[in-house]
């Protein structure tokens, strides 16, 4: 079965991303088309990205903890980026994640979730070009929550209910693509 991870975009400890990712997990096990999980940035405990030579050029990882990093991000078949939006970008956990791989992306597809003041559009837009880079193929449908109207005053998430369709259509284009997309993978 194909293995979607939810990646969670921010490490802070008072971050909301893992409130969304949990609320997308939810919906997409209802789903029974892939099997589905949350990859928390906050687990890995990146160092900002030093490698000596580019990930584009190696896989000799001289961080240890990109090692874990690259065999999880390599296992998985697609991606949905939850994705907040900090100073009108992605934040720079999730920057500096994506960063310390390259062949590990390649190839695959993503969705994006995103939210923030303007539902985290711009962001998103910055996650696409990112990802197009590496070769990973982002889906059209967008989800995009508003922290003033999907979050309570106490930081909870509480999507408005029309949003369940959009990560629904989201998810079925991922795995559309991610499947379109294997063949890519197998090489």
């Amino acid at each position: 079965m194909t293995k979607i991870g939810i990646i969670t975009g921010s490490t802070r400890p008072a971050r909301k991303s893992l409130q969304v990712a949990e609320w997308v997990k939810g919906i997409a096990d209802k789903r029974g088309d892939a099997d589905y999980e949350i990859v928390d940035l906050a687990e890995f405990n990146l160092p900002m990205y030093a490698e000596p030579v580019s990930a584009a050029a190696s896989q000799d990882y001289q961080t240890p903890e990109a090692i874990p990093w690259s065999k999880k991000i390599a296992e998985l078949d697609g991606y949905v980026f939850i994705c907040p939006e900090y100073n009108r970008g992605v934040t720079s956990a999730l920057k500096n994640a994506i960063d310390y791989l390259y062949i590990e992306w390649n190839n695959k597809a993503a969705g994006i979730v995103s939210y923030g003041s303007a539902g985290g559009v711009r962001a998103a837009e910055a996650l696409r070009i990112i990802m197009a880079e590496l070769q990973v193929a982002t889906v059209r449908a967008h989800p995009s929550m508003s922290i003033f109207t999907d979050f309570e005053k106490t930081g909870t998430f509480k999507p408005a209910p029309f949003h369940e369709k959009s990560v629904n259509i989201m998810l079925d284009q991922v795995n559309a693509w991610t499947n379109a997309l294997q063949p890519l993978r197998s090489k």
